[in-house]
């Protein structure tokens, strides 16, 4: 393997077919080609991982103040929807969510498992700055941005949990496979759990 590249739902693994064929040259004749022989090995490595019961996800509540300059697009997102702003902070905070991969920005992660009451397109503008900590929906998924970063993704809260953390080892709250669950929290929390 020389590299592999994680995406929402899929994995593309980059190999030496020539350096597979030498390594692999008295069992060849037996076996067609290269790409078999890859494809046996990950398919192994497969079957253990989810054959291991012991990979428990890890669990992590996020607290979000919605709405106000936490959450500039809750208004758009409600209407877009035929809801009030009230029934879109409930289906976020209701679910529970999966994080698929981490891409974007360093530590911006893509969830999945939002409902489809409250999917929204981005925006068609994207803002030149979100504050670090927005919580926003694009299409199906909601997502964080862990840094003050541009975005095009409709806004409707924010959380004082820093995602970003450098001097941590792994340097991002969240991983790939962590379930997620948000929860309201009140403008007066925010500032508390932010000082």
């Amino acid at each position: 393997m020389t590299e592999y590249v994680p995406a929402y739902t899929t994995l593309t693994v980059y190999y030496n077919p020539v350096s597979v064929y030498r390594s692999h040259l008295n069992t060849l004749k037996k076996r067609a080609l290269p790409y078999q022989l890859v494809t046996e090995w990950l398919t192994s490595i497969i079957e253990e991982i989810t054959g291991n019961s012991s990979s428990n996800p890890r669990e992590i509540d996020i607290p979000v103040c919605y709405g106000r300059d936490y959450g500039p697009d809750l208004e758009i997102v409600a209407q877009k929807n035929k809801l009030t702003p009230e029934e879109v902070i409930q289906y976020h905070s209701d679910s529970e969510y999966l994080v698929y991969m981490m891409g974007f920005a360093p530590g911006f992660p893509y969830i999945g498992g939002m409902s489809d009451k409250i999917a929204t397109s981005r925006k068609e503008t994207p803002r030149l700055k979100i504050p670090a900590g927005s919580v926003g929906v694009a299409g199906g998924q909601t997502g964080v941005y862990p840094i003050d970063t541009p975005g095009g993704w409709q806004i409707i809260g924010r959380t004082p949990l820093p995602l970003l953390q450098p001097e941590q080892e792994p340097p991002t709250l969240l991983q790939s496979g962590d379930i997620i669950r948000f929860y309201a929290i009140s403008e007066e929390d925010f500032i508390k759990w932010e000082n």
